[in-house]
């Protein structure tokens, strides 16, 4: 749906070229939830410009829907635009309009006639809950329910293509987990491609299939969640994953200090997230364990486990092994 093929963009600042983001190669499927993270300054928000066609890249080329962007006429651009719809962090709403004629503006400006209009609004504000509430203003809303017009807004023309611009940033986090699960439903149904651009690691981990990291403009880690949030191997990339899992690496590290023996990162995947293999592998092999750090969660829609365990006694190599043979991942720490 979107390929980036040496996609670099620099501004001309006081007569010298500022590099916002260095040459990068990225495909986007059709369908998929992709996920671009970066702290501020990563160069985020430029590729967001450069894949609506708001900002011209300095090289290499960029195709969206199979239609490359580089030489588009006006007209042409404008009618690739109506195929990717935006959603905003501050919802840039319009204060003067209810919620239905903000959702129904788009179709305004492409003209459609107001029978059209007043069904196509109907449908979306009942795809994102708020039937009840299409004659009120936005001053009348909270977040949550702006944020919901915001997208129901960027449905109206019937995208293939989401753009999240910090969707969820100004929201709490149970507002953000509804707003979240509202894009992954749309996703599903309506097959649509979405990219999201955030600084949270958990935001990616709940509804994303594959993610780019991004640090001072360079690509510097891309794949799929699970592996990347599970094993990243980037430092960007591992203090991404420390604040969305609330690692306290100092204490983790006084504990692997303090343990003796073997410290294992143990990662489950899928249905072997609950299978009891801990304590019939330590019967086995006669290992005793302490556990120094663990989660179970969800990345998307897999179950996840990941426990970090100092290891003494009895036979460790045969309890590595045995965790291999069940799938777990093993990774011995320092």
């Amino acid at each position: 749906m979107i390929e980036l093929r040496q996609i670099h963009k620099a501004y001309p600042v006081e007569g010298r070229s500022v590099v916002a983001l260095h040459p990068l190669d990225l495909t986007i499927g059709e369908g998929e939830v992709f996920g671009i993270i970066g702290h501020s300054g990563a160069g985020k928000s430029t590729l967001l410009r450069l894949l609506n066609g708001l900002e011209t890249p300095s090289g290499g080329s960029l195709s969206v829907d199979g239609i490359e962007l580089a030489g588009l006429a006006p007209d042409a651009l404008r009618a690739l635009r109506r195929r990717v719809g935006m959603i905003f962090q501050h919802f840039n709403l319009l204060s003067s309009k209810t919620v239905a004629g903000n959702v129904g503006f788009p179709l305004e400006l492409a003209g459609r006639p107001r029978a059209e209009i007043r069904a196509r609004v109907a449908e979306l504000l009942a795809r994102v809950g708020l039937e009840a509430h299409a004659d009120k203003y936005p001053r009348q809303l909270s977040g949550g329910q702006k944020q919901r017009v915001g997208i129901a807004r960027a449905l109206a023309t019937g995208p293939k293509i989401l753009l999240c611009d910090e969707a969820t940033s100004a929201l709490d986090p149970q507002t953000t987990a509804s707003v979240l699960a509202l894009l992954s439903d749309i996703n599903r149904e309506l097959g649509l491609t979405i990219v999201l651009i955030t600084h949270e690691m958990d935001v990616i981990r709940r509804v994303c299939d594959r993610v780019a990291v991004l640090d001072a403009g360079h690509l510097v880690e891309s794949g799929p969640v699970t592996e990347v949030f599970l094993h990243p191997r980037h430092p960007t990339t591992r203090r991404f994953v420390a604040e969305a899992e609330h690692i306290d690496e100092q204490a983790l590290r006084a504990g692997v200090a303090a343990a003796g023996g073997q410290t294992l990162r143990l990662t489950f995947l899928g249905d072997d997230t609950y299978a009891p293999l801990l304590g019939r592998i330590a019967r086995e092999t006669g290992v005793d364990y302490n556990i120094l750090a663990g989660r179970i969660d969800r990345i998307r829609d897999t179950p996840y486990g990941q426990l970090t365990i100092a290891v003494t006694g009895g036979d460790i190599a045969a309890a590595r092994a045995s965790f291999a043979a069940a799938g777990v991942h093993v990774e011995e720490l320092q």
